[in-house]
């Protein structure tokens, strides 16, 4: 599916200017030559990167959240996730979210790849993580975070997903990732808690 040469297909930047610079998006506007040479404008949000947790329960059963998310209005089930501070590594921003909209610490890691969740508009690329040998703590909620944390074996989940109840795309993906792993089709390089599980 990869080519060597992607020129005819590659668009070029000519110009670039702000159109919002919030304190979490940004959103650009670009200027950019067609691969025929016409130009075209091309607008999209800058976002600083995330990570989400597959985290896998003694039980067999897997760790989700549920939280209101104000942009669609309604209650999501999710897989615990969260943007990177800057210059944050994605293992580190793993552990930190994880502990902070859990509660929970794991004892290993495995770094399983990265998404790009809105390739049309939006720079976002997520890193996915699957963490195990968890032990459970006291969470460490941001003032303005109200979230609710469950788990699902992986049959629920995969009918959530399939009744159109879970809709969330990162859940969507790392379910594919779930389903794949437990079934022995894609290896993950489990790493203890102070080895580089790293992108």
């Amino acid at each position: 599916m990869n080519s060597s040469d992607d020129a005819h297909l590659t668009e070029t930047l000519l110009d670039s200017r702000t159109l919002c610079d919030g304190s979490f998006l940004k959103a650009r506007c670009d200027t950019v030559r067609l691969p025929d040479g016409r130009q075209a404008r091309r607008e999209y949000i800058v976002h600083p990167g995330a990570v989400v947790i597959i985290g896998l329960l003694d039980d067999g059963r897997v760790l989700l959240e549920r939280q209101f998310r104000y942009p669609v209005g309604r209650v999501m089930t999710e897989f615990p996730a969260g943007k990177l501070d800057p210059g944050e590594d994605p293992l580190a921003c793993a552990r930190r979210e994880l502990l902070e909209e859990t509660g929970y610490t794991a004892g290993q890691w495995a770094y399983a790849g990265g998404m790009h969740l809105a390739i049309a508009y939006s720079t976002e690329i997520i890193h996915i993580f699957f963490a195990r040998q968890l032990v459970a703590g006291a969470a460490q909620l941001d003032p303005d975070e109200f979230l609710e944390v469950c788990s699902a074996t992986p049959q629920e989940l995969a009918l959530a997903c399939r009744s159109g109840e879970v809709t969330d795309a990162k859940t969507l993906t790392c379910t594919l990732w779930l389903q794949n792993v437990l079934a022995g089709h894609w290896a993950l390089d489990w790493q203890g808690q102070d080895e580089p599980a790293r992108p």
